[in-house]
């Protein structure tokens, strides 16, 4: 079954430049999203995995070349590479979700609040946002007594939790996830990328860029950039969990699975 596009790169550039030196970080990309996937961006520091994900998400401006978007109200495709700041600050609360590696709570609103704030931007009533909101923090295991507490009186594992609630309170059609457990400890670490695989599982498109064999485990799709450009790219198909977990039932196929995404990347020289 052929999969449907939902994002389109084509010869996408971005360059940065100062009085003497220009440094050209993506160069002439071409890429497709496509819906449903888990795709993950790695690379070696300076690759450009952040640059290309701040151009995907409307979140940056490249250079040259366009960012089309194919969503489900906009079948003939959304270019939105020439938008205003304003049209995309619009386009992105509509269609697209972010995590980062720090979670960029506001210190002075409770956790619900914090996913609120979002939610308002877009939602039209307040009780059925509320009960959305609630629903998602119960999911990603936010107590309900947690709820009121500024972000400062939660452990870090729970405030990248509710940063993932908070970028995808408006159902985004992509959620885009820049390094979002490399400030997390390991069992952090686990729950956040366990929440990004039920979102997955649920038909949500991600794009998460990382730097972890762990992390890219989740992604059926890793997509490898060297020099502002793609090297290569590995399919792993559906994520069969923990490779090392002897109670996995797919652990076969999760030891296949891992000993690919190894081998893909010792081959980039990662």
């Amino acid at each position: 079954m052929k999969k449907e596009v939902i994002l389109k790169a084509k010869d996408l550039s971005k360059t940065f430049s100062n009085e003497t030196v220009q440094q050209h970080v993506l160069k002439n990309l071409n890429l497709d999203i496509y819906k449903g996937d888990f795709t993950v961006v790695m690379g070696n520091s300076g690759s450009g995995k952040s640059t290309l994900l701040y151009s995907l998400s409307g979140m940056d401006r490249p250079s040259l070349g366009m960012v089309t978007y194919y969503v489900e109200d906009e079948k003939n495709g959304i270019e939105i590479s020439k938008y205003s700041n304003d049209k995309l600050a619009l386009f992105r609360r509509h269609y697209a979700g972010f995590v980062f590696q720090q979670n960029y709570l506001n210190d002075s609103m409770s956790a619900l609040d914090n996913v609120m704030i979002c939610g308002l931007l877009k939602a039209k009533d307040r009780k059925e946002l509320a009960e959305r909101a609630k629903k998602l923090l119960k999911k990603v295991e936010i107590d309900e007594k947690d709820w009121n507490k500024f972000p400062t009186q939660l452990s870090g594992g729970q405030q990248q939790r509710v940063a993932v609630v908070r970028g995808v309170i408006n159902e985004p059609e992509i959620l885009f996830a820049d390094e979002p457990t490399g400030a997390l400890n390991s069992q952090n670490t686990l729950n956040v990328l366990d929440i990004l695989s039920d979102l997955n599982n649920e038909g949500q498109s991600i794009v998460m860029v990382t730097h972890t064999i762990k992390a890219a485990e989740r992604g059926n799709r890793v997509i490898y950039l060297a020099d502002g450009a793609i090297a290569a790219e590995c399919d792993l198909g559906e994520y069969a969990g923990d490779y090392k977990n002897e109670t996995n039932p797919y652990i076969e196929k999760a030891k296949e699975r891992h000993a690919k995404l190894k081998e893909f990347l010792q081959v980039q020289g990662w």
